[in-house]
């Protein structure tokens, strides 16, 4: 069933008796904490018109919702209109302060907990949980009116002043813990450098059976050589702006880092059984994430500069001189501060810069600019 939006007048209805216009919601009755509340399907073309924001100048205490975040609201109106088949929206959850009425369609079992939902057009609907969902839907129709015949889901809950709308959405939000990085890469199928990576995981031997595919830290103690997520980020910036053929990326991104490997006698010595993950990571830098994510970087300057095999392998031979061992002095301040590995962007482009220079390689103005201020001692 589809929401209506009818002009109607209402007599009798409910515990109230009222001459209006009104929203009616096909809905399904439900009780938390002794409240009702109802769950309902929205047509898109009605989020914008029905649901507004918490006054943006209000101050925090004043406001029952965070401030929205604009450059957020690019990325999700993109990821709508780029799968207009296959886009997933959780449910919005919103509170409603004015004439709220369900007629069931029955008195027992489950015709008690379904029927009709009648909203009056007079309320006013607050958004607890999803208005950066509402802002992109907003814009996705703009460009897409079409979407407007589609539908989300909406929790619905009666308006129990700013107190108790304030304290949904501390609990809406109290639990929500973003997902690692790695099993976000583990997952999409849309992002071509995560299935890159996932493919050269799949197949090549320096990584099969060393990757930690689901956390993107690892513990101490751990077996694994790589996250999924720095061997992303490594294979991105490995990639960015390099053509080629389709289907090749994932060939190419093994061959170059299998080219490293061979550099790298630790990598094989784990593999080997003479060297464990652990003691590998704790005394050098080179499987850490910020040691991926530079390697990458430098790959990507080479196959900018020739995608010929023997030619890049070539220039990529310098690498085995490297000093990777965290008692390396030149480390500290590139790829370790206070004695920990940083994953800073500042951070990482030192160490690209330490590796060019090892490799021969120029630096951008943009590297050289911090590259200067690392050694005034600005950094």
């Amino acid at each position: 069933m589809e929401t209506e939006e009818v002009a109607t007048v209402t007599r009798g209805v409910g515990p109230r008796t009222s001459t209006g216009f009104e929203y009616i919601f096909p809905a399904i009755r439900g009780v938390q904490a002794g409240r009702e509340y109802y769950v309902s399907m929205c047509p898109l073309r009605l989020i914008p018109k029905i649901f507004v924001f918490d006054e943006d100048e209000l101050g925090p205490e004043l406001r029952a919702q965070r401030i929205l975040n604009k450059g957020r609201l690019p990325a999700l109106t993109k990821y709508v209109l780029d799968n207009p088949d296959d886009y997933v929206f959780s449910a919005l959850t919103a509170s409603v302060d004015g004439d709220m009425d369900f007629e069931s369609t029955g008195t027992d079992g489950t015709a008690f907990r379904t029927g009709q939902l009648r909203i009056s057009m007079a309320a006013r609907f607050l958004i607890n949980d999803g208005q950066h969902r509402r802002a992109a839907i907003e814009l996705a129709l703009k460009e897409n009116p079409d979407l407007g015949d589609e539908t989300i889901a909406v929790v619905f809950f009666h308006d129990s002043g700013l107190a108790r709308s304030q304290q949904m959405f501390a609990d809406l939000n109290r639990h929500a813990v973003r997902p690692a990085r790695s099993i976000g890469v583990l997952y999409d199928h849309r992002d071509s450098e995560a299935q890159i990576t996932r493919t050269v995981v799949s197949r090549s031997a320096v990584f099969k059976g060393y990757v930690e595919m689901e956390k993107s830290n690892l513990s101490a103690r751990s077996r694994k050589m790589f996250t999924l997520s720095a061997l992303y980020y490594g294979t991105q910036a490995l990639l960015q702006g390099v053509e080629v053929k389709p289907g090749e990326g994932a060939a190419l991104a093994q061959a170059y880092w299998e080219a490293v490997d061979k550099l790298l006698p630790e990598w094989a010595a784990v593999r080997r059984l003479e060297l464990s993950a652990s003691e590998m990571r704790r005394d050098f830098i080179h499987s850490h994430g910020i040691a991926l994510h530079a390697l990458g970087r430098i790959g990507n300057s080479l196959l900018r500069d020739s995608t010929s095999v023997t030619k890049w392998k070539r220039r990529l031979a310098p690498l085995k001189k490297v000093d990777w061992s965290r008692s390396n002095n030149d480390w500290e301040g590139r790829a370790i501060v206070g004695g920990r590995v940083s994953k800073s962007h500042q951070n990482v482009t030192l160490t690209v810069n330490y590796l060019r220079n090892h490799l021969g390689l120029g630096l951008s103005p943009e590297e050289q600019r911090v590259e200067d201020a690392y050694l005034r001692g600005d950094a």
